[in-house]
């Protein structure tokens, strides 16, 4: 049986998931990519020092492969200079349009986590 029904003229999983909510949680929800999309937010063009820096915990191995994939959706560019071999990320418009949902996320954070939740 297919796995997708309509619902109000919209496709749905069977777990009633819309597919496009999932597909953005599935990149969102990727350990590390918030805190990085949240970086670029926060401090523009960066390089990959400055975002190794901003999540400490996150290790070089798994920044590049994050940065690959935010890369691949459209969310960060890869800037390089034809004149160096300097090289930054940044957010894409599609990137950038986030800023309201982080915002939100961190509107709900202040009022929901509390600061021993984030010491676990």
């Amino acid at each position: 049986m297919d796995k997708i029904t309509t619902v109000a003229a919209k496709p749905y999983t069977e777990e009633g998931l819309c597919p496009r909510f999932a597909k953005i949680f599935s990149i969102l929800g990727k350990k590390w990519n918030g805190l990085i999309i949240e970086a670029l937010l926060k401090n523009g063009t960066q390089r990959f020092k400055e975002l190794a820096a901003m999540v400490p915990a996150c290790s070089d191995r798994v920044l590049v492969e994050r940065l690959r994939e935010l890369e691949s959706e459209n969310f960060v560019e890869r800037v390089t200079h034809d004149d160096s071999a300097l090289i930054e990320y940044r957010l894409t418009a599609r990137g950038a349009s986030l800023q309201p949902v982080m915002t939100d996320i961190h509107h709900w954070a202040d009022e929901w986590i509390t600061p021993e939740e984030c010491n676990e």
